[in-house]
């Protein structure tokens, strides 16, 4: 991916070296809930907000040492990330001024192991997220190595992918999308409502997609493989593949995000489009995402 030199985003806040505790000991048997639920798809902030502060034998340091921004060894990685969403905000600023509207712009948290939202407190097993209450995308950068060690997903457009898609759910926000999902919350069954949590997840992934096809067209960002990276990453992130290497088997009424062929499919859409209009995941047949 061609990003070096390009332009900055000033909504960048930094915030590693805030992490807190680590919890070692007492916590041990509630953090491997809190990893079993975000490889299953679910929401583990609620779990964490149940960790003692100071549980009995705990260890370890009790506050991450501050950044050092000199001798900052994620400083590269840092910048790609300031790239890349500068990079969706120049995208979607566009957008949303040709449909005569007007993008707001969110900020991005870097974060290391913990962090506090207007969602609730957050550990680095839940993965990147996008807060509605406060409309901010949380990062633990170290995230990208559990990609490429854990997940096999390697490449810096398979990073980028990742943040365009919590980009994509800020679009969501911005468009009244995610607020009428929100309000099914309560009026549906659990199987009935992951179903459109399937389709809400799925539309995100077709903004990352029209992201990437409006990005190339601008400033011809993509080299070769980069598009192989993004649907491998995908891949790797899908219910059923997630599931399936969590516990040996899937269970499609607990989907929450889309299989992997779903993931791919609805990126690839976005790309190949680059409409927003295309991307109504909500008036296709479940069985048909």
């Amino acid at each position: 991916m061609r990003w070096q030199g390009g332009r900055q985003s000033e909504n960048v806040e930094d915030r590693r070296g805030r992490g807190g505790p680590v919890m070692i000991g007492g916590g041990l048997g509630l953090l491997a809930l809190v990893v079993i639920a975000a490889l299953l798809g679910i929401d583990p902030r609620p779990l964490l907000q149940n960790l003692p502060q100071n549980p009995p034998g705990a260890q370890g340091p009790e506050q991450d040492a501050p950044i050092d921004p000199a001798n900052d060894p994620q400083r590269e990685l840092k910048q790609f990330v300031s790239v890349v969403l500068a990079d969706t905000e120049d995208v979607w600023a566009n957008i949303f001024r040709q449909m005569g509207g007007e993008y707001k712009k969110p900020k991005l948290v870097l974060f290391s192991r913990r962090v506090e939202s207007a969602c609730g407190l957050a550990s680095a097993a839940v993965g990147p997220f996008y807060c509605p209450a406060d409309r901010n995308v949380y990062l633990d950068m170290s995230f990208f190595n559990e990609m490429k060690q854990r997940l096999n997903a390697p490449g810096d457009f398979a990073q980028a992918y990742v943040i365009a898609h919590e980009v994509g759910q800020h679009v969501q926000k911005l468009m009244g999308i995610s607020d009428k999902v929100d309000g099914l919350r309560r009026r549906l069954r659990e199987e009935e409502f992951n179903k459109v949590s399937v389709q809400l997840e799925l539309q995100a992934d077709f903004f990352a997609g029209v992201w990437a096809h409006h990005a190339q067209k601008m400033r011809n960002i993509l080299e070769e493989g980069d598009i192989e990276e993004a649907l491998n990453a995908a891949t790797a992130i899908g219910d059923d593949r997630l599931q399936k290497q969590a516990q040996g088997y899937v269970v499609p009424d607990s989907f929450t995000h889309g299989t992997s062929a779903q993931r791919v499919r609805w990126f690839t859409r976005g790309l190949k489009s680059g409409d927003v209009e295309d991307g109504d995941t909500f008036s296709v047949a479940y069985e048909d995402l």
